[in-house]
């Protein structure tokens, strides 16, 4: 079997990955979730800590079927999670985030937008110099 690009998160693959200790992933990922996951590891992250123990502890217990709810939108990706679902608070709604390989050292954040990008039409009238001759009807 060819694995594909999108199997392989620098050259390793996910059964690799999920055997992985965090601090070997933290070698794999560039400086800024390194820093993050380090300040996790450290203790004076306590937010993305317990995030990481509510995981493992669900995952033990076999309760992670439905999915794990969260507010921590800082969380980085860690490779444990590969496979698991996630729902993310945007401000409003939960929204679902699943866990994929090519998703590894980002932020939970990114894949839950806060804010909704509203396309706007055309201007009304009177809104405009040349919209002062367009008929109203």
């Amino acid at each position: 079997m060819v694995k594909l690009a999108r199997d392989i998160f620098r050259g390793l693959s996910e059964e690799q990955l999920k055997d992985m200790p965090i601090e070997d992933f933290m070698k794999l990922v560039k400086a800024r979730p390194r820093r993050a996951i380090k300040r996790m590891l450290e203790g004076t992250n306590v937010q993305f800590r317990m995030l990481v123990d509510k995981v493992r502890k669900k995952v033990k217990e076999g309760k992670v079927k439905k999915g794990i709810r969260t507010h921590v939108r800082d969380a980085v990706i860690l490779p444990e999670w590969l496979g698991l679902t996630f729902f993310v608070y945007s401000g409003k709604e939960w929204k679902q985030v699943e866990i994929t390989i090519d998703k590894l050292g980002h932020r939970l954040g990114e894949y839950s937008y806060s804010t909704k990008f509203d396309r706007h039409s055309n201007p009304g009238i009177g809104a405009t110099r040349g919209s002062k001759f367009v008929s109203a009807k």
